[in-house]
């Protein structure tokens, strides 16, 4: 006689259920290609801790990072408009319009007052995201303004460049602002006011041929893609395989063209100790 009545259960479960869930918790690293954990790679300033890839980072957390706590953000309002009417699959208008809420900034350069390590400094950090972070009418007239408020102020000025250059759809208008933001630099110059120019992934077109080396210090960020023209181009014009690293920033500092290259961790240590060295010589 039976007792009991054992229940037959499945020997496994479905799949689902056993599935731990880790989609969108890693990556796949773009230096190494080893597999990375999202947690690493935030705890380590978005870079790499087996590699040292520096991945992008926004405008404002590239504030945070240097900026001592309780740094303002400036010229807020100022808004591109579309002064030739650009029109190409996407108007240029409906671009400037949408990003602002899909980004959070409302230009490719994002302006910030503050103490770094205690010093008065202005600092412009350009944003990738917004068009590349191309530079348009806007952006010469906040990075000017960034400028001159260090002069009011007499504080040092840094610019964090991130940009593919010259915005297109502004045509010489965007141009114009090379001139401008380097005749700011003169003025900036002349004052003895110390500018450190950081050039990241990537720095190119217009802002490389400007305002990106004309600091009294250029740095730049490991790996970072420095240049007018880009590789492909230069290659297709001249006709000749370029070296290998050419217009990286390790190619660049070993040919002079940059002062050094420091990592995105010793990045603010590094300013404080250039800015106590400008300032106080």
């Amino acid at each position: 006689m039976t007792w009991f009545k054992r229940e037959k259960k499945p020997l496994e479960q479905p799949v689902e259920d056993r599935r731990v869930m880790t989609e969108g918790l890693w990556i796949k690293c773009m230096g190494c290609k080893e597999p990375l954990w999202k947690k690493d790679l935030a705890a380590n300033q978005q870079v790499c801790p087996k590699c040292n890839y520096h991945y992008k980072i926004s405008a404002h957390e590239r504030l945070n990072l240097l900026f001592d706590e309780g740094w303002t953000e400036t010229d807020i309002t100022l808004r591109s408009t579309d002064p030739l009417n650009f029109k190409a699959v996407k108007s240029y208008k409906e671009s400037i319009e949408s990003l602002p809420k899909k980004i959070g900034v409302n230009e490719a350069v994002v302006n910030g007052v503050g103490r770094l390590d205690g010093f008065p400094t202005v600092i412009a950090a350009m944003e990738g995201n917004f068009i590349g972070g191309s530079m348009g009418s806007v952006v010469g007239e906040k990075i000017t303004r960034a400028i001159e408020r260090a002069l009011k102020t007499k504080a040092s000025l840094v610019v964090v460049s991130c940009s593919g250059g010259a915005r297109m759809q502004e045509g010489a208008l965007s141009l114009m602002q090379m001139a401008k933001i380097s005749a700011a630099l003169a003025r900036l110059d002349r004052a003895a006011l110390p500018y450190i120019s950081v050039l990241t992934d990537p720095t190119t077109g217009g802002v490389t041929a400007s305002f990106a080396m004309l600091g009294d210090l250029n740095i730049a960020e490991p790996g970072a893609l420095i240049g007018f023209a880009g590789p492909r181009v230069i290659e297709q014009t001249i006709r000749q395989k370029l070296p290998e690293g050419f217009q990286r920033s390790e190619f660049l500092v070993e040919h002079g063209m940059i002062d050094s290259i420091v990592h995105r961790k010793d990045l603010k240590s590094f300013l404080a100790t250039s800015l106590r060295l400008l300032v106080y010589a």
